[in-house]
């Protein structure tokens, strides 16, 4: 059931300096636990219930916040569902030609810098491939400094407001604490895992995505964009199978792994998810102005960056270096990176190469979250996905420091027109609502 606010409501609203502090309680723990709290009401004068934050139910700090999220969203009377400016007359189908220039723009260059960073992050390992854990732990703590150095340039030239500045942290915390652990598992699953299996499995990514925007977001969705939706994900799984033994990818395999990474997709996807809901908030409380892209990055980054730090003995274990060797290693690979020292046979390329990819990587991230913002996070996952068979191309043709090819089987091509496919079932006029 949709509620819709036609006239002002005899309902006294408290301030949302108070509710925002009552749904988002600053530095919540989030974690693990079994059960799920009781609703409470906000106090004596407030007429909608909010989540109890325990210490003791670090899990549920996540299922609070997702249900303060619906159920803020009701009490406003908002319906993230359609955008329509009639609440009484059905929303126009959506069409091709009704897609804003900017959606199609934020499309182009994300898909062109997710082509580049793939390759490029494919160069950047030529030289650093005794590295990449190094190389990982550089990208996410480096960004942290670069994105707040641009947020205090923004701020300072006005950009930014205190308003922005004052958006419920607590938000950010499960942004960060979802894709830390996303990460965390994923690298437990990858190092079990085939290498054909890793990019299929991920695919399940965009399948998490559908699920948690219909119950975090209340969307809507056709069958003809749900069919599109999976028609993609499936075109980019034959595609990348391309000339492997795909009956035996899982041959011998415990089912935990596969297991763990299909359960680190459903934790970058809750983020992405979050992270789009951000920006719908924010857009009712800041008078017009639309919330800046590096706010949401730079605490994002910044909190995903200190669950990393805490999980860094669990992490380089699983990356087969022990906790009490990190500092060695770590100063080998910067003797790597910057190509300098008696021990860099083999990192040739450096400083280049990785400098390239980290650059593209850090322009593709800010695409990603430009485009979440400017539509959702399922048309930015659309966009990404697009980008991987083009990738797997320009892969298979003779690259500097890669000049061997890889030749492309029938299944490449088979799964690049089930993709494409896919796309124009997504895009087709809709009798249903936009988002």
């Amino acid at each position: 059931m949709k509620f819709r606010c036609l006239a002002p409501s005899p309902v006294p609203i408290p301030p949302p300096a108070t509710r925002l502090q009552a749904l988002f309680v600053r530095n919540a723990p989030i974690g693990f636990h079994h059960s799920i709290p009781p609703l409470i009401p906000l106090s004596h004068h407030s007429h909608f219930p909010i989540p109890r934050f325990s210490p003791h139910s670090d899990y549920n700090s996540i299922i609070n916040i997702v249900t303060a999220i619906r159920l803020k969203a009701s009490f406003n009377g908002r319906d993230f569902r359609a955008r329509s400016s009639s609440p009484d007359s059905p929303p126009p189908p959506p069409s091709p030609s009704s897609i804003s220039q900017q959606v199609i723009v934020s499309s182009a260059f994300t898909i062109a810098f997710a082509v580049a960073n793939r390759v490029l992050y494919k160069l950047a390992l030529v030289p650093m491939k005794e590295y990449p854990f190094f190389l990982a732990q550089l990208t996410t703590f480096g960004y942290v400094i670069v994105y707040f150095v641009i947020l205090y340039m923004r701020y300072n030239g006005g950009v930014v407001t205190d308003e922005m500045m004052a958006q419920p942290k607590s938000l950010y915390v499960a942004i960060g604490v979802l894709e830390a652990l996303g990460v965390a598992l994923g690298m437990v699953a990858a190092a079990m895992l085939p290498g054909p299996a890793i990019p299929i499995l991920s695919q399940t990514f965009f399948v998490w995505q559908l699920i948690l925007s219909v119950f975090i977001l209340g969307r809507t969705y056709t069958i003809s964009q749900i069919a599109g939706c999976l028609l993609v994900a499936i075109g980019v799984a034959v595609a990348v199978t391309s000339g492997s033994n795909a009956n035996q990818l899982l041959y011998g395999v415990e089912l935990v792994w596969p297991v763990l990474m299909i359960a680190s997709s459903a934790f970058q996807a809750g983020a992405s998810i979050i992270k789009e809901f951000v920006f719908i908030d924010a857009a009712s409380r800041l008078k017009g102005k639309t919330l800046d892209i590096f706010v949401v990055n730079s605490f994002g980054s910044g909190f995903q960056a200190l669950f990393v730090l805490l999980f860094l003995p669990f992490l380089s274990s699983m990356k087969g270096i022990p906790f009490a060797q990190l500092p060695s290693y770590f100063k080998s690979g910067v003797g790597c990176f910057l190509n300098i020292g008696a021990s860099t046979s083999g990192c040739e390329g450096s400083p280049l190469l990785p400098l390239l990819y980290i650059a593209t990587n850090l322009m593709f991230n800010v695409s990603v979250l430009n485009l979440v913002k400017t539509s959702s996070a399922v048309v930015s996952s659309l966009a990404v996905m697009l980008s991987v068979p083009i990738s797997i191309y320009i892969l298979s043709i003779p690259l500097p420091y890669l000049p061997v090819t890889s030749s492309l089987g029938p299944f490449f091509l088979f799964g690049s027109w089930i993709l494409v496919l896919g796309l124009i079932l997504y895009t087709l006029p809709q009798a249903s609502k936009q988002h």
